[in-house]
């Protein structure tokens, strides 16, 4: 089954983990992704917050594979900042390899964040969002958009 943006914002929590559990981590992505947001999955709510918060908070990130690192894009005129090493390891949702990416040592802003990916077709990825150890939200990268790149 292919899993679009819409596909993802319809689905509840539950589906939305049980699919990051069912794919494995893929490649360390390369380039530049759109992100969406994915709050109050499986509700009516889920687009509008999410089209609020590309607008005017966060549009996607900036990946370098060969640095292991990323960008995120963020406010409205699409800014690099906030960057995060990437590597691979044991990811906090199943315990099955992901692709983190991590803060800690990067970032002032968001040291306390913790994101992990994992590839859920050609050119798109599902993320979880954690602060500490606490999980917050979800997110899609799609770096098949034509906005990505």
């Amino acid at each position: 089954m292919a899993h679009d943006i819409d596909t993802l914002m319809d689905m509840e929590q539950d589906a939305l983990d049980e699919l990051f559990s069912s794919v494995a981590a893929g490649p360390i992505p390369d380039g530049e992704a759109e992100g969406t947001a994915i709050i109050a999955p499986g509700t009516r709510f889920t687009p509008l917050i999410s089209r609020f918060i590309n607008g005017f908070a966060w549009q996607g990130k900036v990946f370098d594979s060969e640095k292991s690192v990323l960008k995120n894009r963020i406010l409205p005129f699409g800014l690099n900042a906030i960057l995060a090493k990437v590597y691979k390891d044991k990811s906090w949702l199943d315990g099955k390899e992901c692709i983190v990416l991590d803060y800690s040592d990067t970032s002032i802003v968001a040291q306390w964040i913790r994101d992990e990916i994992r590839q859920i077709g050609p050119g798109m990825y599902l993320g979880k969002v954690y602060w500490d150890d606490t999980r917050l939200i979800d997110f899609a990268l799609d770096f098949n958009a034509e906005d990505a790149g």
